[in-house]
């Protein structure tokens, strides 16, 4: 048996919020003291809240007086349209967290959060509730994986994970970390660094780190340099940089520190960069020039080469965003990009992958109310956006999933769609636009959250991908890895039949690869394995003959795909052109043949014998009468 906290559960957490934060707990409540707690932004919004979970979709007429204040209590009330009650609910404590991250332990009703006891390796029932317009599940009981299918998996103590494509918990030591979602997580040595994050609405500051050799957790000790504390944050990017250094980029602060610029008469946040020196094992943040972006949170941050891509997010006044930034790591200078095509909508918690050091993909993400299951694509070259269309088992809609890379395959974990957690770890080809799924949880399950960390390391020569904390209804800690196999890599690139040729050739290519390797193992008492695709310098020239031709042939294809995808839309706005000519044509036709009908009736409708021969009777004049 082991004892967690439950917590404050819905909606005594949300009528507890309610009453913290001024409206007394009853639906006509006139929010009197929330406008001197929260900025205007945040009191309209969490009135609108508030009214949507007690009284439900706005259907009251507009106010017809001239009042300010009644106005926009009603416009932000009436855009929540039929957002579920449930969902008002989460998101009302989500923003109060965000306001106020001490609220739950100063409010006057405070009360010790009860002692739970709870079974280990016991499927729960799972309650599927809404929160941040993404999330998930509440867990009844808490989840793991089964005990059985651990003692499957690990071997020898710290031995060799030895099953593919499935989850497994490995026997982690150390004191644990604070459980926590939206934190920061890179790899350098084989160490997994975790920064920051949000744990029952407090921002955090600690940086944690687990050796993935021996699977061992332990604090660092930070230095405290001329800049003092490192402020906590949630909501950031954690990129490894230089061997030996974390860069923290943009996330929400209660205080941020970032600069105050001056944009049009109008003071803003602006993204500030922290870097962490595992030498001195101390906090800078590094000056940069140009025209750094809005502060925010939720936001993408990919590294291509030595620029850092970053793409949307929420900013302090939760106003979602879809512009694109550019950081160059060596001038350490800002730029906006100015793009062409149809971007994404604004959104956050989404997740960003490169592909072929040229194409930025974007996937998912979500809105106030609303979760997303769209890709586009974005040509670092051509500074134009794209929306090539999925094949294969294409993802839900889900925010605040986790996500990670390997060579062409993109594998993305977790995240949860207004009703609940996301249970499937899927993988898309990035070459063929292929989804395919490579395993499920349990509903409910640590993996199946929103806000989790997603790494890639290496274990016993093998690649890993490694999963830390999230969010389904509490708060975990909890490390999961999984070794993807050949298959589950390859799955995508042989499935479905209506791919192009040059697609085809990809296919043929891969196969000849597989080829290879299976002549080159076959001596290795029938085992068939994965030669890593770093380890080039000891292959045969054949083979890396055929991985060249192969990324040759994987980039020209994703770049027709993308080229074919432009070319349908242009196709559909010629259609559409053709139709609007063809009813101008008409239109105008048709004026012409009235115009001339007018003047033919102004002329005495034509008279005479030729009048007559044209069909036209002739007029009476009224002088003859």
């Amino acid at each position: 048996m082991a004892r967690v906290s439950s917590g404050l559960a819905y909606p005594d957490r949300f009528y507890a919020a309610a009453d913290y934060a001024g409206f007394g707990g009853s639906p006509n409540s006139s929010a009197k003291g929330v406008s001197s707690k929260f900025s205007n932004d945040a009191a309209l919004l969490l009135y609108a809240l508030y009214q949507q979970a007690t009284v439900g979709p706005c259907n009251i007429p507009k106010p017809r007086g001239w009042s300010p204040v009644e106005q926009s209590k009603w416009t932000s009330w009436s855009g929540l349209g039929n957002m579920a009650s449930t969902e008002a609910m989460r998101l009302f404590v989500k923003i109060l967290e965000e306001e106020d991250p001490g609220w739950y332990s100063r409010a006057s009703h405070f009360v010790s959060e009860p002692m739970v006891d709870v079974e280990m390796h016991h499927n729960p029932k799972v309650e599927p509730v809404a929160e941040n317009g993404h999330t998930k599940s509440t867990l009844a009981e808490n989840d793991y994986l089964s005990e059985t299918q651990d003692k499957d998996v690990l071997s020898e103590g710290l031995g060799v994970v030895n099953i593919y494509d499935q989850w497994v918990a490995p026997p982690v030591s150390g004191t644990l970390p604070k459980a926590r979602y939206e934190h920061g997580a890179a790899v350098i040595d084989d160490k997994m660094y975790v920064f920051g994050g949000n744990h029952n609405g407090r921002y955090l500051n600690d940086l944690q780190v687990l050796d993935l050799r021996n699977w061992t957790w332990a604090k660092v000790n930070i230095q405290l340099g001329n800049e003092g504390p490192i402020t906590s944050c949630a909501g950031h990017s954690l990129i490894p940089w230089g061997g030996n250094k974390l860069l923290s980029v943009a996330g929400h602060a209660k205080d941020p520190p970032e600069t105050l610029q001056d944009n049009s008469q109008c003071l803003a946040f602006i993204i500030t960069v922290k870097e962490f020196d595992l030498q001195t094992c101390t906090w800078s943040t590094l000056k940069t020039c140009g025209k750094p972006p809005v502060s925010r949170g939720g936001q993408s941050v990919t590294l291509v080469g030595s620029i850092l891509v970053i793409f949307g997010g929420q900013d302090a006044k939760r106003s979602h965003l879809n512009d694109l930034h550019i950081l160059d790591l060596e001038s350490m200078t800002w730029d906006e990009m100015d793009t062409l095509g149809v971007p994404p909508s604004p959104r956050s918690d989404h997740a960003a992958a490169v592909h072929a050091e040229r194409y930025l993909l974007i996937f998912g993400g979500g809105s106030h109310a609303t979760c997303f299951n769209d890709l586009h694509v974005f040509d670092l070259q051509t500074m134009e956006w794209s929306r090539p269309i999925q094949q294969g088992e294409i993802p839900s809609p889900r925010a605040g999933h986790a996500s990670v890379t390997i060579g062409e395959n993109w594998f993305i974990v977790g995240g949860g769609d207004n009703k609940s957690g996301v249970s499937e770890t899927v993988v898309l080809n990035m070459s063929t636009l292929v989804w395919s799924v490579v395993t499920s949880v349990q509903r409910g399950a640590p993996l199946a959250s929103e806000g989790s960390s997603l790494v890639l390391s290496s274990f016993s020569g093998e690649d890993i991908l490694v999963s830390f904390g999230g969010y389904n209804g509490r708060y975990n800690n909890e490390v999961n890895i999984l070794k993807p196999s050949h298959k589950s890599t390859l799955q995508s690139k042989l499935m479905g039949t209506s791919v192009p040729d040059s697609i085809a050739a990809v296919q043929n290519a891969t196969n000849a690869t597989r080829d290879v390797e299976s002549e080159l193992e076959t001596d290795q008492e029938g085992k068939i394995r994965e030669i890593i695709m770093d380890n080039a310098d000891s292959e045969p020239m054949e083979l890396q003959s055929v991985r060249g031709q192969l990324a040759a042939e994987q980039s020209r294809c994703f770049k027709l795909e993308v080229d074919v995808a432009e070319f349908r839309q242009k196709l559909q706005m010629l259609d559409t052109l053709q139709k609007e000519l063809e009813l101008l044509r008409r239109q105008k036709a048709a004026s012409e043949q009235a115009a001339l009908n007018a003047k033919q009736r102004q002329n005495g409708g034509g008279g005479g014998v030729w009048g007559w021969l044209a069909g036209t009777p002739p007029t009476q004049n009224v002088n003859d009468s």
